[in-house]
């Protein structure tokens, strides 16, 4: 497990660098596809919080998104201050150039599996997701707690 994620994080290193953005940049990115795709408009605190960012440095990430042609920002006629963060009409296309040989592999290997296999996989990863959300919260609020003592984490063979 420890090796996938890593693999996952220099990967996702290779791709920003390949698109021209950094790694924040591209997760950011990852989000507003994720809710463009829901058919949701993001709005820039919103992305923020999403980011766990300041309002600040998600400023700097819009603008290096749309700088780069992924974005663009819309004000909310209602209330000047809501910014909205729309997708260019090209980026998802732009995207999926250089994440589509990846989704490929993994439809591949999908494949093997049959529909009772695939629903315990999907299970398992979200409530994985959960779990590190979990954990994730407590380590940042400093209550994490510690593994028993004197034993180490068990893992299956």
């Amino acid at each position: 497990m420890d090796r996938m994620i890593a693999t996952a994080q220099f990967g996702q290193q290779d791709i920003a660098r390949r698109m021209g953005l950094n790694v924040t940049d591209l997760t950011c990115l990852g989000f507003l596809m994720e809710a463009s795709m829901a058919g949701e408009s993001l709005v820039a605190g919103e992305l923020a919080e999403r980011a766990r960012l300041t309002t600040g440095a998600v400023t700097g990430v819009l603008n290096r998104l749309e700088k780069a042609g992924y974005i663009r920002r819309t004000t909310d006629p209602g209330d000047r201050r809501r910014v909205y963060v729309v997708m260019e009409e090209t980026a998802q296309e732009r995207i999926l150039a250089i994440y589509g040989p990846v989704y490929e592999r993994l439809a591949s290997l999908f494949g093997d599996y049959g529909p009772d296999e695939i629903a315990v996989l999907a299970d398992w990863f979200t409530r994985a997701r959960a779990m590190f959300d979990e954990a994730l919260h407590e380590i940042r609020e400093g209550v994490s707690a510690s593994p028993e003592a004197g034993g180490s984490p068990s893992h299956r063979g």
